[in-house]
């Protein structure tokens, strides 16, 4: 998956198990894993979070995407950033 990519999927609001699979670079199980973490951490915190999807934030925040960085390489390979 490249850095678009990437950033077409964090653009969204919710994120579902198909998306997280592929944003952590995990098979099923692990991502179920993660989606669990995530929501029973959302829910201890007193949040209602649907059965199906959590957060995108909540995603980017436990895998720790830095998006700025992302956001570069993506300027930086279509040649918008110039090197002084």
């Amino acid at each position: 998956m490249n850095v678009d990519e990437t950033l077409k999927i964090i653009s969204q609001q919710w994120c579902n198990l198909n998306d997280l699979m592929r944003l952590a670079n995990v098979g099923r199980n692990s991502a179920l894993s993660i989606k669990g973490k995530i929501k029973d951490d959302l829910e201890n915190k007193g949040y209602y979070v649907p059965k199906n999807a959590v957060p995108m934030q909540e995603v980017i925040r436990y895998l720790n995407i830095d998006i700025d960085y992302l956001e570069s390489r993506s300027k930086s390979m279509r040649g918008d950033v110039k090197v002084a």
